[in-house]
């Protein structure tokens, strides 16, 4: 049954973290009949294990849901996005196939910094902001405060904010209203030229490649051969329909609809992410202006910790890219693990999910390498070259310029702790730009930060000394120079690769001495001693030693000439000695990680 583009409407929901967007898309569900009350769970959205144990939303999800409004009915097309910082492409993919967004805030946290940046991604993309408080249901609720805060920090005007709660139902039938009303109907024409846009796409080990996709123009059919523009492949459209939210197939999509087609493609390298589905032939419509490719942030080796199971973690990273396009991966070997990848990331947490993923999923038991950022290098011919791994890093001779990723870091605060998170990001080498006070309670500090200083624990250090208040926020400004250097540490004489990082040479000493010592106690004792050594270039300057086990061989000595015993001592030293030589030294998967631990630690 084909619709009419005037009774659609496609919307989002953007917040902070734990603002409440996948109880508020429940209570959405359930308010307009979509699921029935008996099948209704919480995070409803939510169908990933990794997602519920967390209780966040990893993926952006789609659900089709119907209401009645002034007598006619309507198609309410919701695309559910996460909160977190590292998932802020997600969040730029499904605002791309919106016309509207719900803005959710939160009557006791109020502004935080992932509103502000999601409300600007919106507003940057010309979507129309229904802006909502929820939670009013609680005791502690702000709103009138919250109120100002979304008036000063996003220049909202107040009366036209819903008072929600996602939890107890109130407002939600308003709410329901305000999208129909607010939000205007896509602008596609089903009689045009088919142009289809891919938002998403998982892998099926039974049908292939599902891909997402929101009709732009024209109608899409049961049977039809379609083409996707970037791989140039075309395919025959097997199945189609919505999410309703499973899969619910049908026989044909219009202009300004939201669903999914099942073509049979077993390769996952022709389904991308940003792409443009059309017809085939001279008469294709051009490509659609795609997304911005997505920036990786940090990278970490990725090893099986059998060497046989290399062939069934590449099967999984690839199947695993088709469905996470803001992940890639690329193979490479270490003397010390073997054959891996080199995979890159959003952020920490998006490094977490994805070795969760693959080890619950895929059942693999990995190695992982301690993560770093990506740095630029200018060699001294002119070249300028991007590092992700430490072990790429010319020789000095060669390096005119060494380069760090800096970031503009927004931090939403209460008054009091302004001055302990100031000193966190002076010692972190962060620059001052500005202070915004958002209401007299709350302020906004902004501060360039090199990236390599955020990731690790920065947002952990940050809610300790705001006990829990302040939140981050944070994007790429560009490259700039710094004096930096690689860190090598040698175990045994032999340098292993991947527990080299790349730091700030005023920092290096420190870090140096912290990480031998965490992997002294990491790492076990074996028949033979093992230096532990830190070192820049040539020059070393740390050391710990880890002392060989030793047997007491003259324990069946009893009394005797003392030339016995000093034989078998002398025996012992010389096969330690031969041990030394051709022992390999077992470093366990906590030993890699230590790296990390010792990253932002202040003495």
């Amino acid at each position: 049954m084909s619709i009419d583009c005037k009774h659609i409407r496609n919307f989002s929901i953007i917040a902070h973290i734990d603002h409440g967007k996948s109880t508020l898309a429940d209570r959405l569900l359930e308010t307009t009949g979509t699921v029935e009350k008996r099948q209704l769970k919480e995070q409803m959205l939510d169908d990933m294990e990794l997602e519920r144990q967390r209780g966040i939303t990893i993926k952006a999800r789609a659900v089709r849901m119907e209401c009645l409004h002034d007598g006619e009915r309507y198609e309410l097309n919701l695309i559910d996005t996460p909160g977190h910082v590292d998932f802020h492409y997600e969040v730029s993919r499904s605002l791309a196939c919106c016309e509207g967004a719900v803005l959710l805030v939160d009557a006791f946290q109020g502004v935080e910094a992932q509103t502000v940046a999601n409300a600007y991604a919106a507003i940057g993309q010309n979507l129309t902001i229904v802006p909502v408080i929820n939670k009013v249901d609680l005791v502690h609720a702000r709103v009138d405060e919250v109120l100002q805060e979304m008036e000063q920090s996003l220049a909202i005007d107040s009366s036209e904010v819903l008072r929600v709660s996602a939890k107890t139902g109130i407002g939600i039938k308003e709410l329901l209203a305000a999208i129909v009303e607010r939000i205007p109907p896509p602008q596609g024409d089903p009689t045009a030229v088919l142009r289809a846009m891919i938002f998403d796409s998982h892998y099926d080990s039974y049908r292939g490649a599902i891909t997402y996709v929101r009709l732009i123009d024209g109608t899409i059919k049961k049977g039809q051969k379609i083409r996707f523009l970037r791989t140039g492949t075309t395919h025959e459209v097997l199945e189609l329909g919505q999410f309703v939210p499973q899969r619910r197939a049908c026989d044909e999509l219009v202009a300004g609809q939201v669903g999914y087609l099942v073509c049979n493609i077993k390769d996952v390298k022709q389904v991308h992410v940003g792409d443009t589905v059309t017809i085939p032939g001279d008469q294709a419509a051009a490509a659609l202006p795609g997304y911005k490719s997505p920036q990786r942030m940090v990278y970490c080796g990725l090893y099986p910790s059998e060497g046989q199971n290399f062939e069934e973690l590449r099967d999984s990273l690839e199947k695993l890219a088709i469905n996470d396009p803001s992940f890639e991966y690329a193979p490479e070997s270490s003397e010390a693990l073997g054959f891996g990848f080199r995979c890159g990331f959003l952020g920490l947490l998006h490094m977490e999910i994805i070795q969760q993923r693959l080890e619950q999923e895929a059942d693999l038991d990995l190695v992982q390498t301690a993560p770093n950022v990506t740095y630029q290098i200018l060699k001294s011919n002119g070249e300028t070259i991007e590092i992700t791994n430490p072990q790429d890093v010319p020789d000095t001779g060669q390096i005119e310029e060494f380069r760090q990723p800096i970031v503009r870091s927004n931090f939403l605060v209460p008054v009091e702790f302004i001055g302990p998170v100031m000193q966190l990001c002076t010692d972190r080498r962060g620059t001052y730009l500005k202070t915004e006070y958002l209401s007299p309670t709350r302020a906004m500090l902004s501060f360039d930060l090199p990236l390599a200083e955020v990731i690790y624990d920065l947002h952990d250090k940050l809610k300790s000394v705001t006990r829990g208040y302040g939140t981050l926020d944070y994007e790429l400004v560009g490259y700039f120079p710094a004096d930096l250097v690689r860190l090598d540490i040698l175990v045994g004489g032999k340098q292993v690769d991947a527990l080299s990082i790349i730091c700030d040479r005023r920092d290096a000493d420190r870090r140096g001495r912290a990480i031998v010592k965490k992997l002294r106690g990491e790492i076990d004792r074996h028949m033979f001693e093992i230096a532990l050594q830190a070192a820049i270039g040539t020059k070393v300057i740390a050391r710990e030693t880890i002392s060989a086990m030793r047997k007491n061989v003259t324990a069946k000595c009893y009394g005797g000439d003392i030339s016995r015993k000093k034989k078998l001592w002398a025996k012992q030293k010389e096969g330690k000695k031969r041990m030394k030589s051709i022992g390999s030294v077992d470093i366990p998967q906590k030993a890699f990680m230590a790296v990390l631990d010792t990253g932002a630690e202040r003495q």
